[in-house]
Formats: C-alpha cells, sequence, structure tokens
C-alpha cells in the first residue's frame, strides 16, 4: 500500500466497507445503549403535541454549533430572531450562513419522503446551506491544515470523475450494508463523506446534516430532534484527531466509539431538554389560564412556542384573531411577564423569554412563573 502523504491528494482512499471487524465487542455494547438512548428520544419527542415546535427549535440549536464547529460564529438569540423574520437582510453574515443550515436540514428531512439519501442529497444540501448552486467539484480540494502549526494534514482525492466514483461507493454502503448496525454505518459513512470531501466548502456541515437523517431513514428518529453538534463542538479536538487516525492508521473502533459516545450522550441530553419543554408549555398554560383568562385559549399558547420570537401575524395566519385583537393579546402577554415586546427595524417582535433562555441554555431548567393577580386584557379596559 502507498504511504499515505498528508501534502498530496489521497486519491487511494480505499472504498467501503473497510477490512476487518467493524462491529467489535466494544462496538456491539455500545449499540445497545446507543439505542436504548435513541429510543428514549423518539418517545420524549412524542409528548410534544404539536411536533413542529421540535422541528423549529432544536434545528436551530444544530445550526449554531455545526457552523461553530466551521469557526461560523453566531448566538442563539439572533438566530432565534432571524428564523421570525421574513426578511433577513439585517443578519450578520455568520447568522445567515448558520441560518441556511437550518433550512438545510428542513429541506434534507422533506427529501426522506420520496427518496433515499444519495449523492443528489448531498448536493442538495450542500447547496442549500451555501446559498448557491453546487455540484461535486471538479478542481483540487482544500487543504486541510493543523489550526496550531499551519501543517498539512490532509488533502481530500480530486478529479470528479473518481469523486464520484468514491460518493457512488459512499451511498451504496450507506443503503445496502444492512448487516451491519445503522449506527455504525453512520459513522463509517460520516468519515468517508468527510475524506471524499466532494465539495468546495460546506462538507463538514453537509456530513452532519446527512447524519440526522440517516438515523432517521433508518427509524430510529421521527424528526431532526438529535442536537449531535453539541457534543462535536465540545470534543471538537478528538473529532479532527480520530478522523486523520482511521485515514493512517486505519484505527476505526476508537473512531466508531467516539461517534456512538456522541449519539448516546446528545440522545439523552436532549430528550432531558425536550422534556423541560413540555413542562414549560404546560407551566405556561396554567399561568396564562389563571393570569389572563379573558384571553387564554391553548392554540395562542402554542403561537408562542412555535419560534422563541413571535409576530403579530403568528398569530393572524392560525386564524386566532384579526391584527388588531392578535396584537392586544401579545402586548396582553407582555404585562404578565410571559413575553418581552421587542422592535427590529420596523416589525415588533414578542421573545417567550423562559423559552429562549431554556434553549440557549445547557441547564434544562427555567424560571417559574411569579404569583399575580389576573389583569384585565386591553379590551375589558375599553
Amino acid at each position: 500500500m502507498k504511504t499515505f502523504d498528508p501534502t498530496s491528494p489521497y486519491n487511494a482512499l480505499p472504498k467501503l466497507p473497510p477490512p476487518g471487524d467493524l462491529e467489535t465487542k466494544a462496538v456491539l455494547k455500545k449499540c445497545a445503549s446507543v439505542h436504548a438512548a435513541l429510543a428514549a428520544l423518539k418517545e420524549r419527542g412524542r409528548r410534544i403535541p404539536d411536533q413542529s415546535v421540535l422541528i423549529n427549535a432544536i434545528p436551530i440549536m444544530e445550526a449554531k454549533d455545526s457552523s461553530a464547529i466551521e469557526n461560523i460564529v453566531t448566538t442563539s438569540d439572533a438566530l432565534f430572531r432571524d428564523a421570525s423574520l421574513k426578511d433577513d437582510s439585517d443578519a450578520d453574515p455568520a447568522t445567515k450562513e448558520a441560518s441556511r443550515y437550518r433550512s438545510a436540514l428542513q429541506l434534507g428531512f422533506q427529501t426522506l419522503a420520496h427518496r433515499p439519501i444519495t449523492t443528489r442529497t448531498a448536493v442538495d444540501i450542500c447547496s442549500d446551506l451555501k446559498g448557491v448552486d453546487l455540484d461535486v467539484r471538479s478542481v483540487p480540494g482544500t487543504k486541510l491544515r493543523n489550526t496550531n502549526t499551519g501543517d498539512v494534514i490532509y488533502t481530500p482525492p480530486e478529479g470528479e470523475v473518481l469523486l464520484r466514483e468514491l460518493l457512488a461507493n459512499w451511498e451504496r454502503f450507506l443503503n445496502d450494508a444492512t448487516e451491519l448496525d445503522p449506527v455504525v454505518r453512520m459513522a463509517v459513512g460520516h468519515y468517508q463523506f468527510e475524506a471524499i470531501h466532494p465539495f468546495i466548502d460546506g462538507n463538514g456541515r453537509t456530513g452532519r446534516v446527512i447524519n440526522i437523517l440517516f438515523l432517521i431513514e433508518q427509524g430510529l428518529l421521527d424528526l431532526p430532534t438529535l442536537y449531535l453538534s453539541r457534543y462535536i463542538l465540545a470534543n471538537r479536538a478528538d473529532y479532527y484527531r480520530l478522523l486523520l487516525d482511521v485515514t493512517t492508521k486505519q484505527a476505526w473502533e476508537a473512531w466508531i466509539l467516539y461517534m456512538l459516545d456522541g449519539i448516546e450522550n446528545t440522545a439523552r441530553w436532549t430528550a432531558e431538554k425536550i422534556g423541560a419543554i413540555y413542562d414549560l408549555i404546560d407551566a405556561t398554560v396554567a399561568y396564562v389560564r389563571d393570569a389572563a383568562p379573558k384571553i387564554y385559549t391553548r392554540e395562542l399558547v402554542d403561537v408562542i412556542f412555535m419560534q422563541p420570537y413571535s409576530r403579530i401575524q403568528n398569530v393572524v395566519e392560525r386564524g386566532l384573531a384579526h391584527r388588531e385583537k392578535a396584537s392586544r393579546d401579545l402586548k396582553h402577554l407582555v404585562a404578565i411577564g410571559v413575553l418581552r415586546e421587542i422592535k427590529v427595524g420596523r416589525e415588533k417582535l414578542f421573545l417567550n423569554v423562559r423559552y429562549a433562555a431554556l434553549l440557549s441554555g445547557d441547564a434544562n431548567t427555567f424560571d417559574a412563573f411569579a404569583k399575580i393577580e389576573p389583569v384585565a386584557s386591553a379590551q375589558s379596559k375599553k
């Protein structure tokens, strides 16, 4: 076998499946706990009556951290605002790019209804998250460097014909190697996709979107609710080190165990987060019903959990009220401490304070509502 040279295109990248036993005793033991954690996450997610709450919330958190892995840094609050506004022209470049990750994840999720994961899926996802039409590159890939020393540590394969051949093999492995546990296939497939590096830019984020989609396709998740990038961001040095160790040492077991630990860790953490969201929704329902009985409806509470930031138009579009009443009702929720009104340009946004804090922080707790006397609605004061 030709000696690996990090400065030369790795056109000798071996095709899948790798030789040897991928499902070692340690890997199989870990698979069992990973499946249990994913099953618990799936079940916890089903407790939320309006599933769009999860589809809107968790992918924003995933988008922020997956982008941060690539040094595209923004804040949860900036992403929450951007998701609520129809016009993102005032958003900074990092926020726009991270927001496109969320869009790409949702696009990929929708494509699963009519086709399996393919090279076309990857092309569509990368194009969406970059905001331009892309295809498999026909030019040399970017050399990957050690962030501390600047030394080249990996040069991806080059030549469009070879890249498409490697991607076809990757696609067949994901869809046909059913003798392997799905979570093992995901880990192996993720390494291979990153090693192929098929696009000029966006390969890491595209690969991490595909991880989530693959778990959904295999029936291990219902929705794109696994916050896997949280683990990778916290263990970023290990992520890149172990990827390189597969290339240079064929150290598959350590890489697979790293990815499985990430899935289990974030599945359990995300399940706890979803449980806290469920509890906060229940607490908000009870509080608004008692503190503002004249405007309370369960549907109104559901609207303010669609996104951390709500707009008057969100209430109108749900058919709950005309614009004037929708505005009064949201302002009433401000008065009793559920929402905070914020002006962004010409838009009025209403921030669900506890929900935003819950999504943004590591803790799965929220501030209790104060015990107050019912506040008369703006309409009843007339």
